[in-house]
């Protein structure tokens, strides 16, 4: 198939396209938001074609796979009067009103839509539209776990801006346990925000392979996000072997089973569990293989790849 695809998120982005189509990215010449093209920190396979909305007007699509709901009506401003397949997938958890916020996609016969974990499509109202669930599915890290760094990891964008979403109010709490590690976009700032020193948070921006050479040294993982559909970072973390310490809210009780982590909305229950895998090396190796076999299991990227390949072909017979 052809795939008419934004380059939104980039760890989905990377485990979708390396399916067996052709993914047409659109580009401008700012690489503005709605023509970001390919990647450039991320390792993409040449199936990902840079395409402009000008050449999209004489380009073959099969089908349209939208992920913001400003992308619907550019995809029929660039593809002329072509009645092509659309899917959208929603990648976040609502806002506003919830559990009663409507989707925008919501009562629509034209548009199938897919939600990427069983939290999201359980807490937007879809209203009568055509949904499904795909779960992750992510490239499997090249980098393994030491552990050999008593610190911290955190992944985490924006998290001075963002604030309590990304649970940056706690992480002051963790820090008498270990040095944290925050590697993500926009965490300039963050020591002097939370009144820390540099001694005990220190950030980091790095390609997605620099990240996960960098975390499998940490001992840990730790996972503070309040708001959030499910971080692929958490995932990228446990198949990488990191024990993972986390607050159990969204999707991530589904993520991290028993026995896989240790997660909990009491706060001084994580930060105990810290405390025990910083001072147990041995445990926190233990912890970890077993986060890393339940990521391989449910985030396969074949089954990731098997299920999308279902749902399109569904989509265009239906069509």
């Amino acid at each position: 198939m052809n795939i008419l695809v934004w380059h939104v998120h980039g760890s989905w982005m990377t485990a979708f396209i390396h399916g067996r189509h052709r993914y047409l990215v659109p580009v401008d010449d700012e690489r503005g938001p709605y023509g970001l093209g390919r990647a450039r920190t991320y390792r993409w396979p040449y199936s990902a074609v840079e395409v402009t909305p000008d050449e999209l007007a004489s380009t073959d699509i099969d089908v349209v796979v939208l992920q913001r709901p400003e992308e619907l009506p550019l995809a029929r401003a660039w593809l002329g009067d072509r009645n092509v397949p659309t899917v959208y997938v929603e990648h976040n958890t609502p806002k506003g009103d919830v559990p009663s916020t409507r989707h925008p996609m919501a009562d629509r016969d034209d548009v199938r839509l897919v939600h990427v974990t069983h939290f999201n499509e359980l807490f937007w109202d879809n209203g009568a539209t055509r949904t499904a669930v795909i779960e992750h599915g992510i490239v499997p890290p090249v980098a393994e776990y030491s552990g050999d760094l008593e610190r911290i990891a955190i992944v985490t964008n924006e998290p001075v801006r963002r604030g309590r979403v990304t649970g940056t109010d706690l992480m002051g709490r963790f820090g008498p346990v270990a040095p944290l590690d925050v590697f993500g976009m926009g965490t300039d700032g963050l020591p002097d925000a939370l009144g820390l020193s540099p001694d005990t948070i220190a950030t980091y921006n790095a390609s997605q392979d620099e990240m996960h050479t960098e975390i499998a040294r940490r001992r840990l993982y730790l996972h503070l996000t309040r708001w959030t559909s499910l971080g692929l970072s958490l995932i990228e973390a446990m198949a990488i072997g990191l024990p993972v310490v986390a607050l159990a809210t969204t999707e991530v009780v589904r993520a991290v089973p028993e026995g896989a982590g240790i997660v909990s909305t009491k706060v001084d229950d994580l930060v105990d569990a810290a405390r025990w895998l910083i001072e147990d090396p041995d445990a926190a190796q233990r912890l970890g293989q077993a986060g890393s076999a339940a990521a391989k299991e449910r985030y396969d990227l074949d089954r990731f790849l098997f299920d999308w390949d279902r749902l399109l072909e569904e989509t265009c017979t239906s069509r």
